[in-house]
């Protein structure tokens, strides 16, 4: 009989990291040690979503779950960009699931009842400067397929964790609460929020055991997440001060919606094959996922951070909450919606062409008849500019002519860079990112960056 669970999984981080010491010494307070990640100005959710799930195989994906607590657009939806930048099938749809820190676990849960699915949970954490959510926040996206498979081994379609069972409780109360436009969360009372969680977590907890008929040191690994820390760590001592469990997944902040992917991601890493594991996600009450790893998963080493220094004051620039001169220089024109729509392919797929003669364009030709797919294409820039007029959100651009391997010639943007360290020769990936807002359009495209 065929199990149902994670097929493949894949996380993401963006490359600037903010040194918390630098907080105290502009806001006045907060912060603290370590670092945290942060998107570049030219991510959004939608980008760091595509980049989670394009380190995962999609082959025979049916849907598209999209969870977020920042979109990138209300009314339209997000999960469309995301859509086409990977190439799904259109037949495939493509949901969002926002607007709560629990509607990714609850997109996940629906997800897993179903055909083989891409859930994919991005998230921006914005607070007040000097205030514990911007110290303990966090920017990242994870992405699961899931659905049903046979044991056929990690990256051949098998599942690698099949869910043995859930359990919830749902409570309304308000803790933290953010209203659309605001910039950051506004919480409640801390003890009043511990305690009703503590609480749900509890009951979701022995529920989850009661449906699974586990008993607690049955479980090797669990993890717990929240926008609340105090009720996480109060849970977790409840929690791992039963027999038998190993501790929790600890990640690099609370990503928001994009959290109990990221946790359950690092569980799964370091999980051996045959192990029950628990994701706890404390969030409007308390979800509890069961799943044990089969034969064909394989520990995973866990990933360094990888990533430059970011000033605190560009930071606070990048969110908003720090106002400065713009560039001198018009601003960016609307971006044109039927000609986003004709190109579709090329603007989100990156999709060059090949003449008969084999030689790639790009953008693509309109007499080729073959199409060329680039974004997994690598390449290396034969030269680049540092353009310090031209406009920005976070000027000086830098501009190369790249070379791809295998063929293509175009000029790009290239992002996550500092322009002292670009060099002709530097090898380069690429990335989706968005270019500029226009009236209110985000205009999305490709951009290169240094493989590291």
């Amino acid at each position: 009989m065929p199990a149902r669970g994670i097929v493949d999984y894949a996380t993401y981080r963006p490359y600037r990291r903010l040194d918390l010491t630098e907080i105290a010494s502009v806001a006045g307070g907060g912060g603290g040690r370590g670092t945290r990640p942060v998107a570049s100005y030219d991510e959004d959710t939608t980008t760091m979503a595509v980049a989670a799930a394009r380190r995962c195989s999609l082959d025979g994906v049916g849907s598209l779950w999209f969870s977020t607590t920042t979109p990138a657009y209300v009314d339209k939806t997000n999960a469309t960009a995301i859509h086409a930048a990977l190439r799904l099938d259109p037949a495939a749809p493509a949901f969002d699931a926002n607007g709560s820190v629990r509607s990714s676990v609850g997109a996940l849960r629906a997800a897993l009842a179903g055909a083989r699915s891409l859930v994919v949970a991005s998230d921006l954490r914005t607070g007040l400067p000097g205030s514990p959510d911007e110290a303990a926040g966090s920017d990242g996206a994870a992405a699961f397929v899931v659905g049903e498979g046979e044991d056929e081994g990690e990256g051949d379609g098998g599942v690698i964790a099949e869910v043995v069972g859930w359990g919830s409780a749902t409570a309304e109360f308000l803790d933290r609460w953010r209203t659309p436009g605001d910039p950051a969360s506004r919480v409640w009372e801390e003890r009043f929020g511990e305690g009703r969680y503590v609480a749900a977590g509890r009951a979701a907890w022995d529920d989850a055991l009661k449906a699974t008929g586990l008993a607690a040191d049955d479980i090797a690994r669990a993890a717990v997440v929240g926008s609340h820390t105090r009720a996480c760590t109060q849970f977790e001592r409840s929690v791992f001060a039963e027999p038998g469990i190993a501790g929790s997944a600890k990640t690099e902040g609370f990503a928001g919606a994009a959290a109990p992917g990221l946790a359950l991601a690092r569980l799964l890493d370091s999980a051996a094959p045959g192990e029950t594991l628990a994701l706890v996600v404390l969030a409007d009450g308390a979800d509890v996922l069961v799943l044990r790893t089969t034969d064909a998963h394989r520990p995973r080493p866990v990933e360094e951070p990888v990533g430059a220094p970011l000033a605190y004051g560009t930071y606070l620039r990048w969110r908003g909450l720090l106002t400065t001169e713009p560039p001198r220089r018009p601003e960016p024109a609307r971006p044109s919606a039927s000609a986003a729509g004709r190109n579709a392919d090329w603007k989100f797929g990156f999709v060059g062409s090949q003449d008969d003669a084999g030689t790639v364009h790009l953008p693509p030709a309109p007499l080729d008849a073959e199409a060329r797919p680039m974004a997994d294409a690598t390449g290396t820039v034969v030269t680049f500019t540092v353009d310090r007029l031209a406009y920005s959100p976070s000027p000086p651009v830098v501009f190369a002519v790249v070379d791809f391997d295998g063929g293509g010639r175009l000029p790009v943007e290239l992002t996550d860079v500092d322009p002292a360290d670009v060099a002709v020769g530097t090898r380069v990936e690429m990335t989706f990112r968005k270019l500029f807002t226009a009236d209110g359009i985000h205009n999305y495209f490709w951009k290169a960056r240094p493989i590291r």
